[in-house]
């Protein structure tokens, strides 16, 4: 066997093998899935000199513990927080040499939900449809990583950065999205289009990869009855029989039957990646193009 594998010793809360995704194949009924803050998933690949559809790891608030069985070298981004290799502190958004047979630990978030873990070579688990993320909704994918379990690596492409630190945004105290009104906007009284422009809402802890939920004002139907099921775009935010709206992110179903009532823009994403549960949410009307 290869050595150039990575052993998972402490999963953590959620973690996940993820690249650019599957987009393209909404027609078949399978969401693009792939990384939730994307920016930050190029750059650790970009630190230990991946392309850029290297696969990464994604971790979710707790963090995760490796073990390669090779020397490489590893970046990790996203939401700040500790890192150490071989128990001695070790740089977080900077390249990092982890020598064979040392444990890399990756702390819980100081800030922030999502952390990437970028290995020279990426992780060179099986494609399906072209992508090697793990999609929480129809299941394909690598399964969300467990305790034990063995990763294989690619080949190294290309050298690490040569950078002490690089520049990431942190994660936003105030969480606001930008937001084009349709193409169901005329299912909801004014009224609640006023609310969901003008009142304030907070990052529900029902969130997660399929979607940002809300906690907030409730918005009221001018109409009765639902939908016909019809496409489902990345940032649809969509309102379920509560009222209180759902912006969906990369996890997301191709289909749904609730009205849509608005779509945020896709620049505004990577920040709902990183807003943990509690953040105040503003949604802004911005012109369509």
């Amino acid at each position: 066997m290869s050595d150039r594998v990575i052993v998972v010793v402490r999963a953590g809360a959620l973690t996940t093998v993820q690249d650019l995704g599957r987009p393209g194949y909404a027609h078949l009924g399978v969401p693009r899935s792939g990384a939730l803050d994307p920016p930050a998933a190029a750059l650790v690949n970009r630190l230990v000199g991946n392309p850029p559809d290297a696969a990464v790891l994604e971790t979710t608030l707790s963090g995760c513990a490796l073990r390669p069985r090779a020397t490489v070298t590893v970046a990790v981004g996203g939401a700040p927080g500790p890192v150490s290799v071989g128990g001695r502190p070790a740089a977080w958004g900077a390249p990092v040499v982890v020598p064979a047979g040392e444990l890399l630990e990756v702390g819980a978030a100081t800030a922030g939900v999502r952390g990437y873990v970028a290995v020279s070579g990426g992780i060179a688990v099986e494609p399906v449809l072209g992508s090697r993320a793990t999609d929480l909704l129809s299941g394909l994918g690598p399964a969300p990583l467990t305790d034990g379990t063995v990763l294989p690596l690619g080949t190294p492409a290309g050298p690490p950065a040569r950078v002490d630190g690089a520049p990431q945004p942190r994660p936003p105290a105030e969480l606001v999205l930008r937001v084009t009104l349709g193409p169901r906007d005329d299912w909801f009284t004014a009224g609640a289009v006023r609310d969901l422009t003008t009142r304030a809402y907070r990052v529900s802890p029902a969130s997660n990869r399929i979607g940002l939920r809300t906690e907030g004002p409730a918005l009221e139907r001018a109409r009765p009855g639902e939908l016909p099921s019809e496409g489902m775009v990345l940032g649809a935010v969509q309102v379920p029989p509560d009222g209180r709206p759902v912006v969906f992110l990369a996890d997301h179903p191709t289909t749904g039957g609730y009205p849509v009532i608005a779509v945020v823009r896709a620049a505004d994403l990577p920040a709902a990646a990183q807003a943990p549960p509690g953040t105040p949410v503003r949604f802004v009307p911005v012109r369509r193009r």
